[in-house]
């Protein structure tokens, strides 16, 4: 069964920044709901203590491989929330996921969240979603 997406915006702005209102589907057969993404190595260790580029890189490298290992990737997305104990610094670095999201072909329904912290002291951010198939 062939999984479809319509995007859903009411207005133009939020698909000229690289995300989607929401992402009606059909046909799925598999969904997968990620847990969130940080910059931890293979090993558990955190990685790029106050580097947001390097943070931002290593989760989303860590969503793709939780995404592959589950026969999808960043095509299958539908849903990612992302999370920043600093929404200012992430700002600037934020094409590293927009240019990830576009190459793969996909807008999905976004929310950022400014939060205190996240589980493990030095995260800068993590990144949540859901991917169909």
């Amino acid at each position: 069964m062939t999984v479809e997406r319509t995007a859903v915006n009411p207005w133009p702005w939020s698909a000229e920044l690289g995300f989607n209102q929401g992402e009606l589907v059909g046909g799925q057969t598999r969904t997968l709901y990620l847990s969130g993404q940080t910059a931890m190595d293979a090993d558990g260790k955190p990685q790029h203590f106050g580097d947001m580029e390097g943070q931002l890189t290593l989760a989303l490298d860590n969503l793709e491989a939780v995404l592959a290992e589950a026969g999808m990737s960043l095509a299958n997305l539908v849903r990612l929330n992302v999370y920043t104990t600093d929404v200012d610094v992430l700002f600037p670095h934020y094409g590293v996921l927009a240019s990830r999201l576009a190459k793969a072909g996909v807008a999905p329904a976004t929310t950022m969240l400014g939060v205190a912290r996240l589980a493990i002291p030095g995260q800068m951010i993590e990144l949540e979603g859901t991917a169909v198939s």
